[in-house]
């Protein structure tokens, strides 16, 4: 019997996997469960899992719980009570999916108790990757990815020595607006950016997936992951999201992980790992796959895939910048305060104002994210007040 806890349980990542472990996993005992606001699909949660404890990060929806809910066991408040929940010495997997630079902190507290990370929160190797992959040395805490490309590259490693790695290729679907002129990408609105063609995510992936910002974050994490240099890492638009990876070796042979575009089997593999197990997950149809695309990213018309690899060759805290910039421009879009073409523009209006040192204590991070997160919303209110 293992124990895990799940921190963002009510987003997509974390329902699908407590799907997973409910069709597969008997064996997994459900620690705490964590939430922000959502403590309506929390309670049905509660109620079909049977956490140990819950955490719920709004005291407004702490409270909502408390008097609408009879459950027993322990309910946690605020960010302390998240990280409480992480650092739970019973926590043998913590599955890390909170959304943003909130899920850095809490996935540092389960490597200080040395659990096992499935990681779903890429900002958390985005800002924090040499503090967070020196913390879980030091701790022997794994760190599996669930990112389907991070995965598809772990399968294809296994039982390879990484010095005979040449390079990894990253797939993207390439979004939903990879045939736009730059005219009309800058009429897109946020209800079209959210309709991806392959993909079912939360509404600030979504956002970055269109803009091929996931895709740069992707890259940063592969460095981390896999101590792989910028120039090894490259980036094939898919546009049928089959191909999730490829890793070219030294002597010329390429490995592909394949599968159908669904995030339950990356998130049973970092479950079941290193062992495989049966699943009656959806398989590919070959007789129906009549072709498969590769073509090269435009950086000219999505210039944010530009600006992760600029931002990861800068190093120090630039990665931290990028991510909090992006944060606060992917929310003023979606508040329709800016257009879809002008994310990249507030991102790198952020970077050049920003000189970033040397960060690798979480309090110099901390500092950088909000220095930035000022600027850009500063950033924003400029271009609101030309438009």
């Amino acid at each position: 019997m293992k124990t895990l806890t799940i921190l963002g349980a009510t987003g997509s990542i974390g329902r699908q996997a407590l799907d997973v472990i409910a069709a597969y996993h008997p064996e997994i005992r459900i620690g705490f469960l964590t939430t922000n606001t959502n403590v309506e699909l929390l309670a049905q949660q509660v109620e079909r899992f049977r956490p140990y404890g819950v955490a719920i990060c709004s005291e407004e929806a702490y409270c909502q719980f408390r008097r609408s809910s009879s459950f027993q066991g322990p309910v946690l408040c605020g960010s302390e009570g998240i990280l409480a929940a992480a650092a739970w010495a019973e926590n043998d997997i913590v599955l890390a999916a909170m959304v943003g630079f909130a899920g850095v902190e809490p996935t540092l507290a389960a490597i200080e108790r040395g659990a096992t990370i499935a990681l779903a929160n890429k900002e958390t190797l985005v800002v924090a990757g040499e503090l967070i992959t020196e913390r879980a040395r030091e701790r022997g805490s794994p760190i599996l990815a669930v990112d389907s490309e991070h995965s598809a590259i772990l399968q294809c490693i296994v039982g390879e020595n990484i010095e005979s790695v040449e390079r990894v290729i990253l797939t993207a679907s390439g979004g939903p607006f990879r045939g736009l002129s730059p005219h009309e990408l800058a009429c897109v609105t946020p209800e079209q950016a959210l309709q991806h063609p392959t993909w079912s995510m939360g509404a600030k992936i979504t956002i970055d997936s269109a803009t091929l910002m996931n895709k740069g974050f992707e890259v940063i994490e592969a460095h981390w992951l896999f101590g792989l240099a910028a120039e090894q890492i490259a980036v094939l638009v898919h546009p049928q999201s089959i191909v999730h990876s490829l890793v070219e070796f030294r002597d010329g042979s390429v490995k592909a992980q394949l599968g159908v575009p669904d995030m339950r089997l990356p998130i049973h593999y970092a479950l079941t790992y290193p062992q495989r197990q049966p699943t009656e997950l959806p398989r590919i149809s070959w007789q129906s796959l009549s072709r498969l695309d590769f073509e090269q990213p435009d950086v000219a018309r999505f210039p944010c895939l530009r600006l992760a690899y600029e931002a990861l060759v800068a190093g120090g805290a630039a990665t931290a910048v990028l991510n909090a910039a992006d944060e606060i421009a992917v929310a003023a879009y979606l508040q329709r305060q800016i257009a879809f073409t002008t994310i990249p523009h507030v991102i790198e209006q952020t970077l050049d104002a920003i000189a970033p040192s040397e960060a690798t204590s979480l309090e110099a991070l901390i500092e950088y994210d909000r220095l930035a997160r000022h600027t850009a919303s500063q950033i924003v209110s400029q271009h609101v007040q030309r438009t």
